[in-house]
């Protein structure tokens, strides 16, 4: 019976490594010896200027391979008037190797510039830099403006909404339900909201190689799948007398929100890196007002902690921080090393990880009422993302 069954167990193995190795052998056909069989057309060179750098006396060109063949980079221009320069580490670039090309160029602050790499079968490529701005170096000023304005911009709104929580806790189930409902269409409004921007961000700046919007997809639904299994496991493992389920679900809520406020920390540094002061303080300011509203979403689960009234205090802080704090960290790494493919994974995370939240949300409203059809839960989703995109317009 034994040997049976070790039989048995031999034979479905075999049978499930059979097709993966046939797979195996057909892409090394494909790619190998029967790539001239399906090769029935000529591959069209294509690289990305993925950043530009204004220096001292000097423009740096940050260049990504991201067209199917190898490709050298032959020469570079500014506004058509060719320009010597030097491509470090080489000037040829294999299939998404990236290269940093510097030309000595004095320019002027504020003005126009397009500038072009030309490979060496006579394609040209270009990018144009609408006002050219000088690149940021780290140092002290410059880190502790970036703290305070991620402070002003993540960590003060979302305190101010959490001050909401003493009026949560005092109203009446329906009502409590009413402003998880909202909390649904503030995040709601949020997911939809990463995912456009980085969907924007790969259209402007990734090359469509990447394919951005499926990048976008893929790491949104994965980043979803593991923060939702990750919370459900923390939700199920939780003592009662070490962290409450209402105080585990705020906290997945203030993830959340953190991770999107990195995002638009990202969005920020970038704008000032790249000197659009006028445009970055528009962004601050209207962050400001619309990540006030996040306060609330974290408030609505935690008003049902039965902690002590200074144990409260203490959690909204530490809460604040998480859903707030990133954007510090955005602003910095945007401000200094801003990389488009990173703040489209950055942002697609963030939406995963609001998306999970609602699922857990809505699963609270429905345990309580048996039903997600209630005017008090219609209305309040609505209500939540209309508030969203009235305060979004000032963005």
């Amino acid at each position: 019976m034994e040997i049976n069954q070790k039989s048995s167990n031999g034979k479905m193995i075999v049978s499930g490594v059979i097709p993966f190795l046939l797979i195996v052998v057909l892409a090394v056909y494909v790619f190998g010896p029967g790539s001239d069989l399906l090769d029935f057309g000529v591959p069209l060179p294509e690289i990305s200027m993925e950043k530009v750098d204004f220096i001292d006396s000097e423009i740096q060109v940050t260049v990504r391979n991201t067209g199917p063949v190898s490709v050298e980079v032959m020469m570079a221009d500014i506004n058509d008037r060719i320009q010597p320069s030097a491509i470090e580490p080489d000037r040829f670039l294999d299939r998404f190797e990236t290269a940093v090309v510097r030309i000595p160029f004095e320019w002027n602050e504020a003005e126009p510039y397009i500038i072009g790499l030309t490979i060496e079968d006579g394609t040209r490529f270009e990018k144009e830099v609408e006002a050219a701005a000088p690149a940021l170096t780290p140092n002290a000023e410059l880190i502790g403006l970036f703290a305070i304005i991620g402070t002003y911009v993540g960590i003060i709104p979302v305190m101010i909404g959490l001050l909401w929580l003493p009026f949560i806790r005092k109203i009446s189930q329906n009502k409590y339900h009413f402003f998880l409902a909202i909390t649904v269409g503030l995040l709601l409004f949020l997911g939809i909201d990463a995912i456009e921007e980085a969907i924007e961000v790969s259209d402007e700046n990734l090359a469509g190689s990447f394919n951005g919007t499926l990048l976008t997809v893929t790491v949104t639904v994965l980043s979803f799948l593991g923060l939702y299994y990750a919370g459900q496991k923390l939700i199920d493992t939780t003592q009662p007398s070490r962290l409450s389920r209402p105080l585990v679900i705020a906290l997945m809520i203030a993830i959340g929100i953190g991770l999107h406020n990195f995002g638009e920390g990202l969005a920020i540094g970038a704008a000032i890196g790249l000197g659009s002061i006028a445009f970055s303080k528009f962004l601050i300011a209207g962050f400001a007002l619309h990540n006030t509203t996040e306060g609330i979403a974290i408030a609505g689960p935690l008003s049902r902690d039965k902690s002590s009234k200074y144990s409260i205090i203490g959690k909204l802080f530490g809460l604040g921080l998480i859903a707030g704090s990133p954007a510090i960290f955005g602003a910095w790494i945007g401000g200094f090393s801003y990389s488009p493919f990173s703040s489209v994974i950055f942002l697609a995370i963030g939406a995963g990880a609001i998306f999970q939240v609602i699922v857990v949300v809505l699963r609270i409203i429905r345990e309580d009422d048996k039903n997600l059809s209630t005017a008090s839960v219609v209305s309040g989703i609505s209500i939540g993302m209309l508030v969203m995109y009235l305060t979004s317009i000032l963005i």
